[in-house]
């Protein structure tokens, strides 16, 4: 969405309040341009060296296989990849890992197996930077690898003919937040610059499942990665995939009107359900696939797990928030079951994380090894955090705002004992965590100043994500006019708000029911929302999206 040439003073506000009162960063935040925001490929270490061993196993009609994550941000890394070298002539097959079976990162026993197959070259997406002795070992048989990753780097980096990750201390390339899609991406731009395939401007298809896998594994939404999912959801909206189409039918969304918030809460979840039950290759046929009915058919699949998905997080987050109040002065909560399975503990996290307002991982105990998954709150940075207690762990990765561990079961206490400790030893307080709950970012006089204009300039400030959210707004002493709760199990509330001149708007506020039982119809409040538009029985009005009362 273009921008008009005259922002109303409260998108003025708010652009300031992100540090984009004026200058060259305002403009390519209001216009992103995709030659001028993108970086040279080859400025990332390694890269040349990458493009130079992928061209020789063009040369010699080499066996490749791609190795990807088994969550969103490797499916589609794998996919790009994949087509990337297709547009060289290679016969480049894909490995994701079984979560359950395997586990996260390279492992040595695949890596076995693609040799045994007569894979000659692997290259890894989104995983490998932490797997030093498996890369060892691949030196060591003549099994040549190429890691490409944006996860936290280690102290020591795996051995192999190119290792690629913009966080590598000393890289020169410019933007370090990229998304395993985004290295992928990368690394296909620098084939193309070499080789000529694919075609000058054709990788730009590509940028569908850049956007998605962006998105989705909620890196900061700002810089390269903004450009990149702004120029993706172009390409969503006319996608030529079969699988992408079937998804959002599924999801009940128009392709043509999808969006940032889409990817990340209708499309991502599906693809992501097959990965936290069962396998992700169901995942990654369903965006490779030409076929419109073979579309169809993984689409309602992946919607089906999605829905089991559902159901088992509930249960968990139900589960683990009663656990929570056994540690109620807990800077990071720190939650552990025989019974929740570590393929959805990340996102049962996430929703702890939301309601407990500190940072929240969640275990799951098998037998004698225990794994789970992290999600952070305010600033704490998750994988500096693990890797100070890293003596603990078994296995450890991931990037300030999400991680994964792997340590032994009689160690969980110990483990709950030393994060906590690292951050106190921090200075953090629960008040800091507090103090990062959502704020309005500008305040409206009255009901008035909300309009369809204001909601579509607000608009052109996407796409929405890490580190460039949707702006929320306040306003002052609104009377509450009306109050229910709503929802399965009356957690959200709808409202009604008049101000000061009489003028009504309505309201909905997710999850806010428990917190706000003794509010009721005559009550001034604060309230911080996100403008946002309501198609009802074929009406079209604005409503608040409350955030907070006050």
């Amino acid at each position: 969405m273009t921008p008009p040439a005259k922002l109303l003073p409260i998108v003025e506000q708010i652009l300031a309040a992100r540090g984009l009162a004026s200058g060259p960063e305002r403009e390519a935040f209001l216009v992103p341009d995709y030659e001028k925001d993108l970086h040279d490929p080859l400025l990332m270490t390694d890269m040349a060296a990458a493009v130079a061993r992928i061209g020789l196993a063009v040369e010699r009609s080499e066996r490749v296989v791609v190795y990807g994550d088994y969550d969103i941000d490797g499916i589609t890394a794998s996919a790009v990849l994949m087509e990337g070298l297709t547009a060289l002539g290679l016969t480049a097959t894909s490995y994701i890992p079984d979560r359950f079976e395997e586990g996260y990162g390279i492992n040595q026993a695949a890596l076995e197996q693609l040799q045994a197959a007569g894979a000659e070259l692997v290259i890894s997406v989104d995983c490998g930077i932490t797997s030093r002795a498996e890369a060892a070992w691949a030196m060591e048989h003549g099994l040549e690898l190429i890691i490409t990753d944006h996860h936290a780097v280690p102290a020591e980096l795996p051995e192999a003919i190119a290792v690629l990750n913009p966080r590598r201390p000393g890289d020169r390339y410019p933007f370090k937040e990229l998304a395993g899609v985004g290295v992928a991406f990368k690394l296909v731009q620098a084939l193309a610059k070499a080789y000529g395939q694919p075609s000058a401007g054709q990788e730009k298809w590509l940028l569908d499942l850049v956007a998605l896998g962006t998105v989705c594994d909620v890196v900061p939404l700002v810089g390269e990665n903004r450009a990149l999912v702004h120029f993706g959801l172009r390409v969503l909206r006319q996608t030529r995939r079969p699988g992408l189409r079937a998804l959002a039918e599924v999801g009940g969304i128009a392709v043509p009107e999808l969006d940032s918030y889409h990817l990340g809460y209708v499309l991502g979840p599906r693809m992501n359900a097959a990965g936290r039950l069962e396998h992700a290759a169901d995942s990654l046929r369903l965006v490779q696939t030409t076929d419109e009915t073979e579309a169809g058919v993984l689409a309602a699949r992946l919607d089906g797990l999605n829905l089991q998905r559902r159901s088992d997080q509930l249960r968990i987050v139900q589960e683990a928030s009663e656990r929570a109040t056994d540690y109620p002065d807990d800077l990071v909560l720190v939650l552990s079951d025989p019974s929740w399975s570590h393929g959805i503990v990340g996102i049962a996290a996430a929703k702890l994380s939301e309601q407990a307002m500190r940072p929240v991982i969640v275990l799951q105990e098998m037998g004698e090894t225990t794994k789970g998954s992290a999600r952070s709150a305010g600033d704490f940075h998750l994988a500096k955090a693990l890797q100070a207690v890293s003596h603990i762990l078994q296995r450890h990765g991931g990037h300030q705002y999400a991680a994964g561990m792997t340590m032994d079961t009689a160690r969980v206490a110990e483990f709950r004992q030393a994060i906590n400790s690292y951050a106190r030893e921090q200075g953090l307080t629960l008040a800091d965590f507090l103090r990062a709950a959502p704020r309005a970012e500008a305040w409206v006089q009255g009901l008035e100043e909300l309009n369809h204009e204001l909601l579509e300039q607000l608009g052109a400030l996407g796409p929405f994500g890490r580190d460039n959210p949707c702006p929320l707004l306040g306003a002052h002493a609104l009377t509450v006019t009306d109050i229910r709760p709503v929802g399965a199990e009356g957690k959200h509330l709808k409202l009604g708000f008049q101000d000061a001149t009489n003028r009504r708007i309505g309201g909905i506020g997710f999850g806010l029911a428990p917190r706000h039982a003794a509010l009721k119809p005559g009550d001034s409040i604060d309230v911080v929302f996100e403008l946002a538009q309501n198609d009802f029985n074929g009406q079209t009005s604005l409503q608040l999206q409350v955030q907070q009362l006050l």
